[in-house]
């Protein structure tokens, strides 16, 4: 697949030729469903002349259907663009084709989407990860040059660790969440999945920059990062090693071996640890189905999509809630619902609140003596379908991605190599607020060392 600066450099002829090639090949791999159009036997949707970016299905895209997988939003056409959206049109992209993704983004395998589960490209028998698994089998699969995506607590790193792209998560504030589809409103943020560290880096400076249209959008000016790479600067590299000690043998193997390959590269190696991991799960968690559940009382059968039958109004209430969501988006609006509730709003919501501040100064205290911190991305390779029953267990293998969100931090996931079956495994670089710079250059030099293919 050609990369996103290569596409960049086409003729709008050539763009022409490669949509046409794009069509075939998706349809082609019909069978993996990384895009809801390959899942429901539709017309690839389109918007704009450029080079074709797929796009999340909770991204508002003009005319078209925005469903967020979700039966409860069926029937719904977005009225107007995200901001990503008109930036992306701006600058000589379009919008092509709506990728599959875990039910309005809960969930870590896109096995929740209303239309059906998405392969995971390198083994069919292997979730691609989630909530964004449809843009990161789709970019995986060759199917697509780049992909938005959306990351709450790891739906943007962990599915392109699973499928062998690149996944990044900017800032909070630094790319426009007007358009998105919420589900936790102090989490949530855009970022791009790509094939490689520069077309991330290319993509992130289109995104990226204030937004009057949204009140969490930071008024500070983006400086481009994707003409100023360094692959070549040294950088004192913070290793989590309680992180590492957790994950499975052949996780831990490649990120050791990635490691011992910075510090041969002339970087500065540093050991730290961080609290367990499962207070940030707890953290989030509680954090995450609070906002959700404020956030989806709007979809009541009143203003969106589907209406349920009913006689009267809290019946349509209950009727169209009741068969619209799924029951995973029915288990975290019900757990956000009772941490809110009187009783138990300060023993769960607001100890949560004080665990964020916790976890915020442990970061700022490592990045005191380090420019980037590096860690797994998961602690396995990509399960099967079906193999994690119990939904405590599936919440876990966002363990070492969520305190990212929680925190607001930018940060980049990319393959460090394949696991003895062929599955890729990615390691994570995380930088201080605004640093995307630091972060991007050192996810470049790591790219370059491993050049995995």
């Amino acid at each position: 697949m050609i990369t996103l600066k290569e596409a960049l450099k086409l003729s709008s002829q050539e763009i022409v030729e490669l949509k046409k090639d794009l069509k075939q090949k998706i349809q082609e791999k019909k069978d993996i469903g990384a895009y809801v159009e390959q899942l429901t036997d539709s017309e690839l949707a389109e918007l704009g002349s450029g080079v074709p970016i797929a796009v999340k299905d909770n991204i508002q895209v003009k005319g078209w259907d925005v469903t967020c997988s979700s039966k409860i939003l069926q029937g719904y056409k977005a009225p107007y663009n995200a901001t990503v959206i008109d930036k992306m049109l701006a600058n000589g992209l379009s919008a092509f084709g709506r990728c599959n993704m875990d039910e309005f983004a809960m969930g870590s395998s896109t096995e929740t989407s209303y239309y059906g589960k998405t392969l995971n490209p390198h083994d069919s028998s292997k979730v691609p990860g989630g909530s964004s698994g449809g843009s990161a089998a789709a970019v995986g699969a060759g199917i697509a040059i780049a992909a938005l995506g959306s990351d709450t607590g790891g739906s943007i790193r962990q599915p392109a660790a699973f499928c062998g792209c690149v996944g990044m998560k900017p800032t909070y504030g630094k790319v426009s969440r007007y358009g998105l589809s919420a589900f936790s409103s102090s989490l949530d943020q855009i970022g791009p999945i790509t094939q490689n560290v520069e077309d991330a880096a290319i993509l992130y400076d289109i995104l990226a920059g204030h937004d009057p249209k949204d009140s969490t959008s930071l008024n500070i000016s983006h400086q481009k990062v994707s003409d100023k790479l360094n692959s070549d600067k040294k950088l004192t590299i913070a290793v989590i090693e309680n992180y590492i000690e957790e994950s499975g043998e052949e996780v831990k193997k490649l990120i050791l071996s990635s490691i011992k390959a910075l510090e041969e590269a002339g970087h500065k190696i540093i050991y730290k640890n961080m609290i367990n991991s499962k207070y940030d799960v707890a953290t989030y968690y509680i954090l995450a189905t609070a906002e959700a559940s404020a956030n989806l009382s709007r979809y009541d059968g009143v203003r969106y999509g589907n209406r349920a039958d009913a006689d009267g109004l809290k019946d349509m209430y209950l009727n169209t809630r009741g068969e619209g969501f799924g029951d995973e988006v029915k288990r975290r609006i019900l757990l956000g619902t009772f941490v809110l509730s009187s009783g138990y709003y300060d023993a769960y919501y607001i100890k949560a609140q004080k665990a964020r501040h916790l976890i915020q100064e442990q970061f700022d205290s490592i990045f005191k003596e380090a420019d980037l911190i590096f860690t797994p991305v998961t602690p396995t390779p990509a399960f099967g379908f079906g193999s994690k029953k119990d939904p405590l267990e599936m919440y876990l293998s966002d363990i070492y991605t969520i305190a990212v969100n929680l925190v607001g931090l930018p940060a980049i996931s990319l393959p460090v190599g394949k696991s003895s079956d062929g599955l890729p495994i990615g390691g994570q670089f995380i930088a201080k607020a605004f640093d995307e710079q630091t972060l991007f250059d050192g996810a470049l030099s790591l790219e370059k060392i491993i050049n995995y293919k």
